[in-house]
């Protein structure tokens, strides 16, 4: 087989890995603010200062809304995020960042920044951050002859489960 030919296995095999080593070192910041990745992406969201519904933070921080609902009514008791109606649409809630979920967002930031700052990274983080939005962007885009319920199994693109493998007996 070519150098060139494509091998998924690869591409998710270093995926995986480079997800999981980054995740590592978040840690090591984020554990000494007793602050989990989960609540440090909602409180990354946030940090822009605008409302967010919680249907688009579960998105964006890829928590099914039940779990992202526990993790924010947490979040408001520690004071670091508050919630508001939406004044445009009263049906829906916003999510802010409370003065103390700014400083502490701000501080994890820093101290986020000044960790990978000292790895030498040979490739430069906005090549690499395009080139990963640019497979993102790809993968959602493109069709797929199988995909997964909200259950977990798989369907056809009918929304129809396949007929399950008999075998020959």
């Amino acid at each position: 087989m070519p150098p060139s030919a494509r091998q998924p296995h690869d591409l998710v095999r270093l995926l995986t890995g480079a997800e999981r080593l980054v995740l590592r070192r978040l840690r090591a910041v984020l554990d000494a603010a007793d602050c989990s990745v989960d609540a440090w992406r909602v409180l990354s969201l946030l940090s822009d200062g605008q409302g967010h519904r919680m249907s688009a933070v579960a998105d964006c921080v890829f928590l099914p809304p039940p779990t992202l609902t526990k993790l924010v009514d947490q979040l408001v008791d520690q004071n670091l995020v508050h919630r508001r109606v939406d004044p445009l649409d009263r049906r829906r809630i916003l999510a802010y960042l409370t003065e103390g979920g700014r400083a502490l967002w701000s501080r994890l930031d820093q101290e986020i920044r000044d960790d990978w700052a000292r790895l030498p990274l040979s490739v430069e983080e906005d090549e690499l951050t395009r080139s990963l939005g640019r497979l993102v962007a790809t993968l959602e885009a493109s069709p797929t002859d199988r995909a997964t319920s909200p259950s977990g199994r798989t369907v056809s693109p009918t929304g129809q489960r396949p007929e399950p493998v008999r075998s020959g007996r």
